[in-house]
């Protein structure tokens, strides 16, 4: 990937894992992260555990450093879909305001949720992803429904004309899911990030890089 690239991480679903394969991603290659839509703001929020766990935060205070962790263009209060949430907050996300922000690295971006999340009531997370023309990885869990909602998330990525870089996936070993997903859907399998514990920036960092291969993102 070079300096000047972005690369999107989309969920299959909420809850996946993609936040840590995101900042184990960003970390590898050194990028800068950001999170468009924020829904929910309970910390630690999306943006400061990729800080934390990508080795991109700054200060003695562990804060959030400003050339890495973009600023979200939407931080919405409420853990909810995005158009709801914005509506919440009496509010509605401008798509406008979602394009890709200047980036003299690679730029690792995070997408909320799954990818026919509305943004508003007559615009999907997708139509946006779309409109980048930069490459998706779809990341899924290994459990139990993961072969279902990643072909179906693969159709509609195909469907829209978006490229997609692979699948990762995120959990215990499920070979013969891993496999039919690959196979049937007609994408590369990138990996397959273990349960890492404990949790920590090394131990994150050492499990993406004995079962990813780098230049697999580029």
């Amino acid at each position: 990937m070079s300096g000047h690239r972005a690369i999107v991480i989309a969920g299959t679903d909420t809850g996946v894992g993609k936040t840590i394969f995101a900042a184990a991603l960003a970390s590898a290659l050194r990028a800068d992260y950001w999170k468009p839509v924020q829904a929910g703001l309970d910390r630690p929020t999306d943006s400061e555990t990729v800080a934390a766990l990508g080795g991109l935060h700054g200060g003695p205070h562990g804060g959030l450093h400003d050339e890495r962790i973009r600023t979200e263009a939407y931080r919405l209060a409420t853990a909810a879909s995005p158009h709801r949430a914005a509506e919440l907050d009496d509010l509605e996300i401008d798509p406008a305001r979602l394009q890709l922000p200047p980036h003299q690295r690679a730029l690792v971006i995070e997408l909320a949720g799954g990818l026919m999340v509305p943004l508003t009531r007559s615009v999907l997370q997708i139509d946006v992803v779309a409109q980048w023309r930069m490459p998706v990885v779809l990341v899924a869990r290994t459990s139990l429904g993961t072969i279902n909602h990643s072909l179906l998330s693969i159709e509609a990525l195909r469907g829209r004309g978006v490229e997609i870089a692979g699948i990762a996936f995120v959990g215990e070993e499920n070979v013969d899911s891993e496999e039919v997903i690959a196979a049937i859907g007609g994408v590369k399998r990138l990996g397959r990030l273990p349960v890492v514990s404990p949790l920590t920036a090394e131990n994150l960092a050492s499990a993406f890089a004995e079962n990813f291969v780098i230049g697999d993102f580029s």
